[in-house]
């Protein structure tokens, strides 16, 4: 597996650390631990062992820029200085960072040029192996959201080595671009839609059954904003939010 380009970590920063750890345990079935890391509230969300993601509380400075309760990705870089700077060569924009977490690794928040929003890492010690494909808990799919798929496409192109894979014929919203990391689609590209005010990246994690899983958002305080759908490929989707308002998605085979 090459790990340069692919992501490799998720966080969730939220107003209510607590709530969002109940929510989540039942709607996608993840244990919960705290991480020991000192002068620092942070849990790991896991699957059996393995930590998947990662919760926090929103931190001031992200509020005074009012940035919402949200998910954010991690993509693997083998230098997050020189990626970072390639960044904002490119047009996009560094919002933090690049900056060490001691014993973790270095990491900046960077937005590309049409303003979605992931970090760049580089981590310490060897990668984990990536879980089989579409064990529940796992990340299933990365969605971006944005205001120009042809240069959004290009710019990732250029910036982590994606390329482009199948496309589907959205109709009035356009196309749904594939895009491909060692071989392998790994998410999707698409124009976002004019009620959306901002580009954005979305994730998908992986659930046994999309009914149950729905039933526990809606249950456990949370939306169901789109679905439950099918979607090429067999699976199922419903976009979601949280009960503090970060968005998600789930999918499963059945």
């Amino acid at each position: 597996m090459t790990i340069q380009g692919a992501f490799v970590w998720y966080d969730l920063m939220t107003s209510d650390m607590a709530a969002a750890e109940a929510f989540y345990a039942g709607v996608i079935g993840w244990n919960a631990e705290d991480s020991g890391m000192p002068d620092t509230s942070y849990t790991l969300f896991r699957v059996g062992d393995r930590p998947m993601a990662g919760l926090m509380t929103l931190p001031q400075d992200a509020k005074d820029m009012g940035v919402p309760p949200c998910w954010t990705g991690y993509v693997a870089v083998a230098d997050v200085d020189k990626a970072a700077a390639a960044y904002q060569a490119d047009g996009g924009v560094v919002r933090k960072g690049p900056m060490d977490i001691p014993g973790v690794g270095r990491f900046a928040v960077a937005a590309d040029p049409q303003g979605a929003v992931l970090c760049l890492f580089k981590g310490q010690g060897e990668a984990m192996a990536p879980l089989a494909l579409g064990t529940p808990g796992s990340i299933g799919w990365h969605e971006l959201m944005t205001s120009d798929l042809e240069a959004g496409f290009a710019f990732y192109a250029k910036q982590f080595s994606w390329t482009r894979g199948d496309g589907v014929d959205m109709g009035d919203m356009g196309l749904y671009q594939f895009f491909v990391h060692d071989g392998e689609a790994v998410g999707g590209m698409m124009k976002r839609p004019p009620h959306l005010p901002v580009s954005y990246w979305g994730y998908y994690f992986n659930v046994e059954d999309i009914h149950a899983a729905v039933g526990k958002v809606t249950s456990g305080g949370g939306q169901v904003l789109n679905g439950p759908m099918p979607v090429p490929g067999g699976q199922w989707v419903a976009n979601c939010r949280d009960p503090q308002g970060a968005y998600f998605s789930v999918v499963a085979a059945k």
